[in-house]
């Protein structure tokens, strides 16, 4: 059982087979990937097509699934759970939807406009963009089962926690006017065929690559950067263990930055195997993802400032407290 566990883990998860591969192609072509050159070539060619193989199998996957579960049959299903429990499901909605941050708002606009608390819609905002089911297999290719699996409970605890204390300051009344419109008729839900479920994943899958791919370079490229040529001791002294404002640093510097996970990923990557501790670069990881500059413009358009506020301020302080927490934990991984 062992053995069947670390062949997943080695050979499809973290794809080693492919480095093998491309490193055997980088020799015929003469360049050595053991070199700083080679290795910046092979860490680009790698992880670029490690992360599109992953990328186009798990949004497929994602996609059909989420065929069975458009809006309105989502809005119905979070409608019935009250309290926490609907903070819950929110939460639990934004695991299985693709989206980066920007694409997560017209849900929450639809999703507020039909009625749920607002703390639910929050759950889901936060969620959606940081913890996903592609997110947790990269991370589990990354970082091994357990830092994956502990990344998406303490990102669901960020989003329901979150969520619920936004709900408890009452702050319905600093939504933007038009947000807060008559909730929008109930429409037949559309009974799919297998072969038009299948279409719709394709679809999604290729619509997905395209808005994701450029990212997947820059980030890889950053990576690929940071991982030969960032002297590691110049990464150690910055945000390695001994600055005590490690996390914090890491959570604000990855909050200008526009990216998915699947951009994140490689920066997170190199910067790991440089010296900065785990919870340190999960904690920039969950600022990329959930606090780009592109989002929280538009998301300036739906909410007030004094609300924008809140939940900039809950997502920092889940985001540091988090970073603390599994960089004192990091021996048990």
């Amino acid at each position: 059982m062992e053995s069947i566990g670390s062949f997943v883990l080695d050979q499809v998860l973290k794809m080693q087979w492919l480095s093998e591969l491309i490193a055997g192609l980088l020799g015929l072509a003469g360049v050595d990937a053991t070199f700083q050159w080679g290795g910046t070539l092979h860490f680009f060619l790698y992880d670029t097509v490690k992360i599109v193989i992953l990328l186009c199998v798990l949004i497929f996957a994602i996609s059909y699934m989420q065929s069975f579960f458009p809006p309105e049959r989502s809005r119905k299903i979070m409608g019935r759970f009250k309290g926490v429990w609907g903070n819950v499901v929110g939460a639990l909605l934004g695991t299985v939807t693709p989206f980066c941050s920007c694409s997560s708002i017209p849900l929450f606009i639809g999703f507020t406009r039909a009625g749920l608390p607002l703390g639910v819609t929050f759950s889901f905002l936060i969620s959606s963009p940081m913890v996903d089911l592609g997110s947790l297999v990269l991370i589990m290719s990354i970082f091994g089962p357990g830092v994956g699996l502990a990344y998406t409970a303490v990102g669901l605890i960020i989003a329901i926690v979150g969520g619920a204390f936004i709900q408890r300051l009452g702050m319905e009344g600093h939504l933007a006017d038009f947000v807060r419109g008559d909730a929008p008729a109930d429409a037949e839900l559309l009974s799919m065929t297998v072969a038009e479920r299948l279409m719709f994943a394709r679809k999604e899958t290729w619509s997905t690559f395209k808005k994701v791919f450029p990212y997947i370079l820059l980030g890889v490229g950053i990576g690929a950067f940071i991982h030969n040529w960032i002297p590691q001791q110049w990464v150690e002294l910055v945000l390695g263990d001994g600055n005590p404002l490690a996390v914090v640093l890491a959570t604000l510097v990855g909050a200008p930055i526009y990216a998915d996970t699947f951009g994140a990923i490689p920066i997170a990557e190199a910067l790991y195997y440089k010296g900065t501790g785990l919870g340190t670069v999960l904690a920039f990881m969950m600022s990329v993802t959930t606090l780009s500059i592109p989002s929280l413009t538009m998301l300036s358009r739906v909410i007030k400032p004094r609300l924008m506020a809140v939940f900039i301020g809950v997502c920092l302080v889940g985001m540091c407290v988090s970073g603390y927490v599994f960089n004192f934990l990091q021996p048990l991984f």
